[in-house]
This record gives C-alpha cells, structure tokens and sequence, in this order.
C-alpha cells in the first residue's frame, strides 16, 4: 500500500468499519426491526472496504428486509480475529477464507454445508465445476473469484528500451536469460524483476509442471526438495547475474509495488493483482502472459486459485434464506462485480465470466484474458493447504531471504523449508 503505513492503515480500516456498520444498521432501522441482519467479514484496504461496504448497500436495498453489518480489516488481522471469534464461538454469519487457514476451518467444521441452503444457486455451474469447489467431498465454501499465476511486464517500458520479449512458448531458462541480458544492457539501468523467491502460486505452477503438487489429497506436501531446490536456484542465478533487484534496493521481501514499480521491466504474481498495482503507474501500460512452461511440463499443470467465503456453522436458521442470497449475490450477479471490480479475481460464475469478459477493457480484460487461458485449459485436480500450514508462506519468505543474502545454500533451505512445513502438519494431527 502507498502513503500509509500499517499501523495507520489499520486504524482507517476501524474507523470505516465502524462508520459503515452504523450506517447499515441506520437503513435497517428505516425499514423496522423485524427484518435479518447478517454480519459479513472481508479482508483488504481501504478501496476494497469501500467497494465491498456500497455493494452490501446496494443488495440490501434489492433485498426489502435484509440488512448487513459489515466486518472489516485487513489480511492479518482478519486472520487474527477470526481465531478470537472462532474461540468465543462468535464468527460472522458470512466470512472470507484465508486460504491457509481453509482445511482448517473445514476440520474445524464451521462452515455450513452450502448444497443445504436453497436460497444458494448453483444452477449456472456444471457438475464437474461444483466438484471442484468441494473440500472433502462436501460443497461448504463457495468460490466467489478466480486468479491464476502470470508473468507481469511493462510494456511502456519494452517499447522505450527497444527489447523484444521471448516468444509465447519461452520456458524458464529462455525467460532468466532475456531478464539477465536486459539487465546488463538497457538505457535506465532497470533490473529485469524484483526478488520474489516466495511468489507462493509462480511456485505451484513450477511444481505442478514437473508433476508435483503443492499439496496432496491426503494433506501433506506434495513436492520434493530437488523442485525446491531447483526454483531456488533459478532465482538464485538471476541475482547473482544482476537481473533481479537486491533485498536492499527493495526493502526486503515482499517488495512494494509502490516503490519497486519504476526499478524493473517484470515481475511474477497473481493476475488480479494487475488491477490495483497498475493505478499506481497510470502513464504506462502493463501486460500479462502466461508463467513460462518447462520444455518437458506435465500434461494438466495449469490451475485456478479459488478465494472461498462461507456461511458460519452456527449461524441461526431463520437467517439462513438471506445468507444464502447473499452468497448468491457475491457469485452469480453482474452487478456485484461491477461495484466491487475485479480486484479479487474474475467472476466464477461462468455466464457473468463471459459477460463480464465481453466488455472488458484495458486491465480488465488483461485480467480475465488470463484467466480464461487456464479456465479453457486440462486442469489435474488441486488441493488446499491442509491444517498446520499457515506459516509455511512466512517459512518461505525467510528461506528465500537467507539465500538471497549467502547465509543459506539452495540445497539447504529447500531442505528446511520442507522440514518445517511438516513438521508443522505433524503437529497439527
């Protein structure tokens, strides 16, 4: 985030959160105090919070009766307060699920079985579709967006430095060589990316095209140490070559894009992610491909990253028709994405998906037309991070740091990075 550190940020999120349950509760009041109020939790920034808080306003009014009072913070405290909430037995009636914490929550069985609620529709959706959301053979979450892993370039930059992106088909080695040249030889002394060795979805898409997983069905790690150790040392012969910006230039891991976006041509991520980071460079434009495919990838590598909201196990029966609208609404009507954008990836619902892609424009549809490669592509079936693994991103963030400053071998943090996000499974059995 630009301009506003986290201690600042989190005070304007309570702030709004406060502000906008109160004017949610103000319009139920309106219209008298026999109606359902439902509480939903959402995590993001202060745009996202804003969105989210008019497109609840603007359901309720479509729906005489239903009120939300809205639940708000960012990422790590959303997590946080959901494991107070869970302990006090006090969780909203509607939530976003952290992906770590998915299988969690799922073994923790506070989610409320969806195909249970009529007023969830799932009419638009094949069954091969609604096979894919299920956690253990029961429909208890549902997706409400879809993003996938992809290479980000500038183009305004491209165009100024003269340099010819490898083709469609370049795999990994083709792509570190042209970052590497690029770095050597351009006339803003750009680097090719940002450090970014714990880019988690790049890093399943590298395992799933050597045949791996990120996790198995039965909830362990579904990767060996070679692979690990092999996407270290990619990263690794980039930086020892210059292509990719120090830890110092970017202020540690998890760079900022707010700081590093003039400094490099590329950089990994999630294609949502182009809808938000490019607002911060409104005079040049950006472009979206596919991650690089090994010479030798498995059939069926390519995935879809589900973000999941659920309805809460002990929520009272009598607001069960109206979560269930709501869930409805956030998946399968046009006008929700419209108010709230594709800031949490592209609609799931396939027939607003080709609406929505139909009159795309811009990062949009960069976005989507992301998206749509994988969703058209033969999918294996992908697995959730089973209980145990919340850390294992943070785990990865520190290996990959230690390597990048000499401390560690590439051997060796592959190692310890496996070691330590089994142990953490072992413990959570």
């Amino acid at each position: 985030m630009s301009g506003l550190d986290r201690r600042g940020f989190l005070k304007l999120a309570a702030a709004g959160a406060l502000g906008a349950g109160l004017t949610a509760c103000g319009a139920g009041d309106s219209g008298g105090g026999d109606g359902t109020t439902l509480r939903y939790a959402w995590w993001g920034n202060n745009v996202r919070q804003q969105n989210y808080t008019k497109a609840l306003k603007e359901f309720a009014a479509k729906n005489p009766g239903i009120q939300v009072e809205p639940e708000f913070a960012d990422y790590t405290a959303f997590q946080e307060r959901m494991t107070t909430q869970m302990a006090a037995r006090d969780v909203a009636d509607i939530f976003w699920v952290a992906s770590a914490q998915v299988m969690t929550y799922h073994k923790s069985n506070i989610y409320r079985r969806l195909d249970e609620v009529p007023s969830v529709d799932l009419a638009d959706y094949s069954k091969e579709e609604l096979e894919s959301f299920k956690l253990g053979g029961q429909l208890n979450t549902m997706p409400f967006g879809i993003f996938v892993p992809v290479f980000r370039y500038n183009e305004t930059f491209a165009e100024e430095d003269g340099v010819k992106l490898p083709p469609a088909d370049a795999d990994w080695d083709a792509w570190s060589e042209f970052l590497i040249d690029y770095s050597k030889d351009n006339p803003k002394q750009r680097k090719g990316m940002p450090y970014e060795a714990d880019a988690d979805m790049v890093f399943e898409a590298w395992l799933r095209q050597r045949g791996e997983l990120l996790w198995s069905e039965d909830g362990n790690p579904g990767f060996t140490a070679d692979s690990v150790r092999a996407w270290f040392d990619w990263w690794d012969k980039m930086q020892k070559a210059g292509a990719v910006l120090t830890l110092s230039e970017q202020e540690g891991m998890g760079p900022d894009w707010a700081l590093v976006g003039k400094k490099v041509l590329a950089k990994v991520g999630n294609s949502n992610h182009i809808i938000d980071d490019a607002k911060m460079f409104p005079d040049y434009s950006f472009k979206l491909r596919s991650v690089p495919a090994a010479k030798d990838a498995q059939a069926g590598h390519p995935f879809l990253y589900y973000p999941r909201m659920a309805i809460y196990q002990g929520i009272d029966d009598d607001k069960l028709e109206a979560a269930g609208k709501l869930i409805s609404y956030n998946t399968n009507d046009p006008a929700m994405i419209k108010t709230v954008g594709l800031t949490m990836g592209a609609p799931v619902n396939p027939k607003v998906f080709e609406q929505t892609l139909a009159a795309a424009q811009g990062d949009d549809k960069e976005s989507l037309d992301a998206v749509q490669v994988s969703r058209k592509a033969e999918r294996r079936p992908r697995f959730e991070a089973p209980p145990g693994t919340s850390t294992w991103r943070t785990a990865m963030a520190r290996v990959a740091e230690e390597i990048s400053l000499g401390r560690l071998s590439t051997a060796d943090g592959a190692k310890r990075l496996l070691d330590e996000i089994s142990a953490g499974i072992a413990r959570a059995k």
